[in-house]
């Protein structure tokens, strides 16, 4: 079993498995150097698939290289971290595991291959040598989706980490509604059982709270700046002036939709901080970021105030879900294109917001099933690269989706006819089944439109 804080993560923008994996990748492959740090005086950095295709747009250089200087998501310091990359990329000097100052060329030490490594379509190699050229290290990495990242060997073979025994294991929603039944528990408290394997209670309700801190703090900085995300397509942020018009037009005018327009507000404030690389919460994907926080907003601006334990039940059921997408299908967008990202963080919210409104664990399941079934065939096609047109709208789109599911959940009588383990395997299929044009490698779709339409 992972933990539920395996699914939900803090990290930076553009994406997790461009921008968060390779980053761990390459703070990774700095440990590996330890014993032999000081002789070396050159690496190299091989991306391949789409890691290659889409990684200038998804910051896949960037972050590598800020991964070898000694940085990670969760604890990186952005400002002086980013003085280290410009030093690196402009001066040609880098600062090894924050020690080693070696030469660094742009041009010839960081690779943009297009063919794939066999194994997943986010590859990477990073590679070692000393002063005469001889190669000293060299590992492959793959980012699976959501900041996971596996080495070669480990994919090919299996971890051989020792599995978690958790009080209450589940491996299919099937298994996970027998077993909550059987025990008489909701779905909320069976998986905070079995997160007391990983943390303690106190633990645990610190990590809720933080998260929920993050959340709250990149949505309220994306109310707060203005101006154009940088990339070339010349996207405007939308979330402060939308705010602006939303809090002068709630005086004056009665609209009973304007409840629409404030959650896309909250989707729009979190995905455009994360567009400009920002500091938010993998859930499950940067990609889909903001998802969950404009339906937590929602629940907690119209509904009722938020407090810890809520976050908590949230976040268990929420991550439950997004473990069983997880390991029984993808949450990578290269993978199984965007059904694995927002389609799976809408169905992930379906859950947490059915849960918070009272739901049975039956109906929970339900609206988790009736989001994901209609995200199947979504692709991930983001022009140029860039994880703004059209995942920022998409965000929004996921969101009401996911509220929408939770309503027609708790308001069924009929028995359901698909069942949530099917529509994971349906998604899973669906993406294998995808062209890989239309699976995050900027070559088909929405991604061949150069220019930002009208609209945007």
């Amino acid at each position: 079993m992972l933990s539920i804080f395996d699914i939900f993560k803090i990290g930076v923008g553009p994406s997790s498995s461009h921008t968060n994996g390779p980053m761990i990748a390459g703070y990774n492959f700095t440990r590996l150097l330890e014993s032999n740090l000081t002789q070396v005086t050159r690496v190299q950095i091989d991306l391949y698939g789409s890691l290659s295709l889409t990684g200038i747009g998804h910051h896949t250089d960037r972050a590598s290289i800020l991964g070898l200087l000694g940085n990670r998501p969760d604890t990186i310091k952005i400002s002086s971290a980013n003085v280290a990359l410009q030093k690196a990329i402009k001066k040609s000097r880098l600062l090894l595991a924050g020690t080693q100052d070696i030469a660094f060329d742009y041009k010839t030490d960081m690779l943009f291959n297009s063919d794939e490594l066999p194994l997943h379509e986010n590859g990477m190699t990073i590679s070692a040598f000393d002063k005469t050229g001889v190669l000293l290290s060299s590992e492959t990495y793959y980012s699976i989706g959501g900041g996971f990242i596996v080495t070669a060997k480990e994919l090919a073979e299996g971890s051989d980490e020792v599995e978690v025994a958790v009080q209450y294991p589940f491996k299919t929603a099937d298994e996970m509604l027998a077993l909550a039944e059987k025990k008489g528990l909701s779905l909320g408290s069976m998986v905070i059982a079995n997160e007391l394997t990983f943390n303690d209670i106190d633990i645990i309700d610190q990590k809720a709270d933080q998260i929920w801190r993050v959340m709250t703090r990149c949505m309220e900085r994306g109310f707060e700046t203005e101006g154009i995300l940088e990339g070339g397509l010349n996207v405007t942020r939308r979330a402060p002036n939308l705010l602006k018009k939303l809090e002068a037009n709630s005086v004056y005018e009665k609209d009973p939709m304007e409840i629409l327009d404030w959650i896309n507000l909250f989707a729009f404030a979190v995905s455009e901080e994360n567009a400009s690389g920002g500091q938010v919460v993998t859930s499950p994907t940067n990609g889909a970021a903001g998802v969950i926080p404009a339906v937590l907003t929602y629940y907690h601006r119209f509904i009722k105030e938020l407090d810890t334990k809520q976050i908590k039940d949230f976040i268990a059921v929420a991550g439950a879900i997004g473990i069983l997408y997880k390991t029984n299908a993808s949450i990578s967008g290269a993978e199984v294109g965007c059904q694995g990202e927002v389609g799976v963080s809408s169905s992930m919210a379906a859950a947490g917001l059915t849960a918070l409104r009272g739901g049975s664990n039956e109906q929970i399941c339900i609206a988790a099933e009736i989001a994901m079934e209609h995200s199947l065939g979504m692709t991930c096609d983001p022009m140029g690269g860039l994880v703004q047109v059209p995942c920022i709208e998409r965000n929004a789109m996921g969101a009401m989706k996911a509220i929408n599911a939770s309503r027609m959940a708790l308001k069924r009588n009929s028995k359901c006819l698909i069942s949530l383990d099917k529509v994971i395997e349906t998604m899973y299929q669906t993406g294998k089944d995808m062209n890989r044009k239309y699976r995050e490698t900027s070559l088909g779709g929405l991604a061949l439109i150069h220019l930002a339409p009208p609209c945007e």
